[in-house]
């Protein structure tokens, strides 16, 4: 009998450690959840008729998507231990782009190759500034954002480009279209199913290849990330790179949407940004982040302001609320986990 039951204790460990261990992997991500489940919650029992309505999930989705193309970059990039302030403008720039192209008749799958070209540039020329100039990246980045935005106003001088066809096109259909038939969500945009499936591939990139591991040993130390041989210039450059296609990504999805381009196009995507990655649990010292964590914050932030008009209040409450949850979600991402640098 003392011989069985001390075989039998070792047998119960692993099936309990293996779950123990992917909580304490993903701790960050559960609290994002956590704190998105009880927002959830908390609107629907304010207003239950909205929150228990599929209408208002599908108009979240509409445009949810957008903020998570640039969302999942962004974590490359901060775990890098960078910042990057000037992808709003490389969402506008590159949906200049592209808007531009289908106005002069190209088809918007051809269309869509040098905005991506030029995000990618955009990513290179940063990257460089940051890497082989030695800017801040603070500075650099929001300095190229002026930039680009310039760039813009310039070449546009306010005018914005309508495209009342878009929805014939085939790239509206297989990006912008809608499901019929979709459960709970009647009429379901199809481009929230390429939002996941971004953000899965962001997950693959930052745990599953060597890519994502050599971000996180160059955001916490350069140094050793030198010595282990990893070219440190180069994996930063690529994150920027990553973050042009995103932005680009975000910047044609955009315009598909609304069905029109704006001289003003990613500006309010600076801060719901920032914030979904720092409320998402990634820190700001680099070295450490989560994809679906970041991209829970997504979530967060798209529901707040739904939800606080569906609550009764006012929108000139939003800004409050939204610096409330960030700075409540910080607070317990700091004492969730040990600060590693």
């Amino acid at each position: 009998m003392t011989a069985g039951t001390l075989t039998s204790t070792p047998r119960s460990r692993p099936e309990r450690r293996p779950l123990m261990a992917f909580v304490r992997r993903n701790r960050r991500a559960f609290s994002a959840l956590l704190i998105f489940l009880v927002l959830l919650a908390i609107f629907t029992i304010l207003n239950p008729k909205v929150f228990t309505n599929a209408i208002t999930y599908r108009a979240i989705f509409l445009s949810l998507p957008i903020s998570l193309f640039v969302v999942v970059p962004m974590v490359f990039i901060v775990a890098s231990g960078e910042i990057d302030l000037s992808f709003p403008a490389t969402v506008g720039i590159t949906s200049w782009v592209f808007s531009a192209a289908v106005r002069s008749g190209w088809e918007p799958f051809a269309a869509l190759v040098p905005a991506l070209l030029l995000g990618m540039l955009i990513g290179v020329v940063v990257g460089s500034l940051v890497t082989y100039v030695g800017l801040s990246s603070l500075v650099a980045t929001l300095g190229m954002n002026f930039l680009l935005r310039g760039i813009i106003n310039m070449g546009t001088e306010g005018v914005a480009i309508q495209f009342p066809q878009m929805r014939s096109t085939t790239l509206w259909q297989v990006f912008a279209g809608r499901i019929d038939g979709f459960p709970i969500i009647d009429d379901f945009p199809i481009h929230m199913i390429w939002g996941v499936l971004f953000v899965a591939l962001g997950w693959v990139l930052f745990n599953r290849h060597k890519f994502g591991t050599q971000v996180q040993i160059v955001g916490d130390n350069p140094d050793s990330a030198t010595e282990m041989g990893i070219n440190v210039f180069r994996v930063k450059i690529a994150a920027y790179v990553f973050m042009g296609i995103g932005a680009t990504l975000a910047g044609v999805l955009s315009v598909l949407v609304n069905q029109n381009w704006w001289p003003t196009t990613g500006d309010g995507l600076l801060l719901p940004t920032l914030a979904a990655v720092f409320v998402g649990g990634t820190p700001t010292w680099g070295g450490i982040g989560t994809v679906v964590g970041s991209s829970i914050g997504a979530f967060i932030i798209a529901f707040i302001e739904t939800g606080i008009i569906a609550a009764g209040l006012t929108g000139y409450v939003t800004q409050f609320f939204n610096g409330l949850v960030i700075i409540v979600s910080l607070i317990g991402h700091r004492f969730n986990g040990p600060r590693y640098r």
